[in-house]
Parts: structure tokens; sequence; C-alpha cells
């Protein structure tokens, strides 16, 4: 499955986007400015994203990799 894939899979199961993902963290406090905030384990990030959004491993570590700046 191409990363692309897993996005899109996880914005229809959600309804977010992966921008609207990219608030959530801030928000949350794992981010500042689009960068995980020093401290900030991955396993934070996905535990959050599994719990919240029930999405699965591979999913979670999709977005955090979003998160911290891939798009392709």
């Amino acid at each position: 499955m191409s990363f692309q894939a897993y996005l899109d899979n996880i914005q229809t199961k959600t309804g977010k986007t992966p921008e609207d993902f990219k608030a959530l963290a801030e928000t949350k406090g794992f981010t500042e400015n689009g960068e995980i905030k020093k401290g900030v384990k991955a396993t934070e990030i996905t535990n959050w994203l599994k719990d919240d959004f029930d999405l699965g491993h591979g999913h979670a570590m999709a977005m955090l990799a979003y998160i911290k700046g891939k798009r392709s």
C-alpha cells in the first residue's frame, strides 16, 4: 500500500484530513510550529491516534510520518 493510500484510508475512516491531524497534534501539545516537541515519544502520538481514532498500527505510523513532514 502506498503512503498516499494510507492517508486516503485514514481520511475515509475518520473524516479528518492529514492537515486536521497535524493541527490536532499541535492542540494536544505533541508539536509546536510544525515540529515534534523535544521529549515527545513517537509512541505517545501513535497511542493517541490508535485510542482516539481507532487507527491500526500501520495507519498510526503513516500519520506520524505525515505529522513529522513526510509527503510522499
